[in-house]
């Protein structure tokens, strides 16, 4: 009779030991506690990563068993939970409920509304322990910290090469496929990844960015810049494993190998 009455009038008889929020249950009660208490006890036994609630746990094995149990009726594409179910849904049905306070632009999804804000805040609250770089989402720190620990995850299937971050393995992949999806709308020329066609564009815009801080001349690429800012600083980078002489052009120093090597170079 009791949990009927509670249940009919909205009876918040249980208190938060911390915080004074009410339950109407005392089993709400002891699962907001460990919001405070950090208790976790229920614990993974695969990997056993820990969880406050039962149903996180549940949620989380699904990573383990790779089930996907809520699909889509409009495409069929399933997921583990029905959060990411029902955000999926937004995709067709363009519902953009999550808006910024400051310039009003929407997200159907309320996680990237809160990283976009950080636009506007300069916050950026994932700092990089090892050098305090900091960034605005937990991905980029994540790819960043590969910068120190040397991990690369991403190996490519063909050739065994490692990359610390995907999209270098997707740009890598291409050298065996000769895929080149990026094409030049001027002169049809195709490359493998975006920033070498944003480089080649130069050639019809006559656009030079990059400018020599001692003469001014102006360049279309900057590893053009850099290679000339060795005639001001007298830069020899290339040395001859033979006899160590070094020169500031590496192809001066395919040149002088010729003379080691005895080869002689190609004539019509």
């Amino acid at each position: 009779i009791r949990s009927q009455r509670v249940h009919n009038t909205k009876e918040k008889p249980y208190s938060c030991e911390f915080c004074n929020k009410a339950f109407s249950s005392k089993k709400g009660k002891v699962r907001h506690e460990r919001v405070h208490t950090k208790e976790k006890p229920y614990s993974c036994k695969i990997c056993n990563q820990a969880f406050s609630q039962k149903n996180s746990l549940v949620k989380h094995i699904r990573v383990h068993t790779k089930e996907k149990p809520y699909s889509c009726e409009i495409c069929s594409r399933a997921f583990s939970n029905k959060f990411n179910l029902n955000q999926h849904k937004r995709v067709h049905t363009k519902e953009k409920p999550y808006v910024c306070e400051i310039c009003h632009k929407a997200f159907s999804q309320n996680s990237v509304r809160v990283m976009h804000m950080r636009v506007h805040t300069k916050e950026k609250p994932y700092s990089c322990k090892v050098c305090s770089k900091s960034f605005t989402v937990k991905c980029s720190l994540v790819k960043h910290m590969r910068v120190h620990t040397k991990e690369k995850p991403y190996s490519c299937e063909i050739c065994s090469q490692a990359f610390s971050q995907k999209n270098s393995l997707v740009k890598h992949i291409r050298v065996h496929t000769k895929e080149k999806p990026y094409s030049c709308d001027v002169c049809n020329r195709a490359f493998s990844d975006k920033f070498n066609l944003g480089q080649h564009m130069r050639v019809h815009t006559k656009e030079k960015p990059y400018v020599c801080e001692i003469c001014n001349k102006a360049f279309a690429q900057n590893r053009s810049r850099l290679i000339h800012m060795r005639l001001h600083t007298q830069e020899k980078p290339y040395s001859c494993e033979v006899c160590s002489k070094v020169f500031t052009w590496q192809s001066n120093l395919i040149t002088h190998m010729r003379v080691h090597t005895k080869e002689k170079p190609n004539t019509l």
